[in-house]
């Protein structure tokens, strides 16, 4: 179980190797939403997503001996690449499971990362974990794994730690903090942070419809699994079910989940264009849609809004902006 000690530790190993991503804002966000709007611009990580993090995180934290031996990781894009460029700063290979209907730009840019990419088919129902067992029963490498991980949860908690301090700087003490959600690996790891840092500001999990495995577990205070396995443009989100070690922190410490369509998220893609200048990918703008739409089920007269990553392609970013944008 990860641990605020855990995160405090990630942060030492991750100072100089991470970048401290700017909270960035917006009058006119603030006026879609009916509050003030902060936006965490993860999409800014190395590698364009907050998973760079936790790759690093957990591979620094290996013993030597077993990191130089090389790391295997399963992923629909953007752990993949957090891993690809840790175990490349570290000197050591990196063998990725990715599905085969991931975003080409993820399995292109993993690919450059100089690590070994295997493809599953996802839709037809073959298990990643299956795949990547059996590739390193005969490789021997250390398993890193998207959120599920101790280590991968404290570096993603440092993300926590940064959101505490730059409110402050913004004089905003009160408010939600809204984080896409997988399989929980942030947002566990943002409210270990919280927790330590803050007594005003609370995570919120946010999901893709027909996705929101985290909103129905959070309500049932229990695990369930999503009916769904594809349908959603929010890849970057998509997961089974709720972590084992991650949604006991947050039935813990977050409020309700909420859950957003992907024209909302498409919506929020180019807002976040126009108004902050980013490039947010479906998923990574999920937070940014329940802030500017979802603000009846938000208290406060702030929110934050995490925005996870932006690799997205480019035919998906110019629907967005071509049907709710300015061109």
């Amino acid at each position: 179980m990860s641990t605020i000690a855990m995160v405090k530790a990630a942060e030492k190993r991750l100072k100089g190797n991470v970048r401290r991503t700017p909270m960035l804002t917006s009058p006119f966000l603030d006026e879609v939403a009916g509050r003030k709007v902060l936006v965490k611009a993860e999409c800014l990580q190395h590698t364009g997503s907050f998973k760079f993090r936790g790759a690093w995180s957990a591979i620094s934290a290996l013993p030597k001996e077993d990191r130089a031996r090389g790391v295997i990781a399963f992923s629909s894009g953007n752990h993949a690449q957090g891993v690809a460029l840790a175990a490349s700063m570290h000197k050591t290979k990196a063998v990725i499971i990715m599905p085969e209907d991931a975003p080409k730009i993820k399995i292109e840019n993993t690919k450059a990362l100089n690590a070994k990419v295997v493809l599953y088919d996802r839709a037809g129902g073959e298990d990643r974990d299956e795949v990547a067992n059996k590739i390193n029963e005969k490789e021997n490498l250390c398993l890193i794994k998207p959120f599920d991980d101790p280590e991968v949860i404290a570096g993603q908690g440092t993300t926590g730690i940064e959101i505490t301090f730059q409110a402050k700087d913004l004089k905003v003490r009160d408010a939600d903090v809204l984080v896409c959600t997988g399989g929980g690996g942030l947002a566990s790891g943002i409210a270990l942070a919280l927790k330590e840092y803050s007594d005003n500001l609370r995570v919120r999990t946010v999901e893709p419809k027909g996705f929101d495995d985290y909103a129905h577990s959070l309500r049932a205070g229990r695990p369930v699994v999503n009916k769904n396995v594809t349908g959603s443009i929010c890849d970057a989100i998509i997961t089974p079910t709720p972590g084992l070690l991650t949604f006991p922190i947050l039935n813990r410490l977050a409020g309700p989940g909420l859950v957003v369509t992907d024209e909302e998220c498409l919506n929020a893609m180019a807002l976040a264009f126009k108004c902050l200048k980013i490039v947010i990918e479906p998923g990574g703008a999920a937070a940014l849609a329940a802030a500017l739409f979802h603000g009846e089920y938000i208290d406060g007269n702030a929110v934050i809004a995490v925005a996870t990553g932006g690799n997205v392609d480019k035919d998906m970013f110019a629907h967005a902006l071509s049907k709710y944008g300015e061109i």
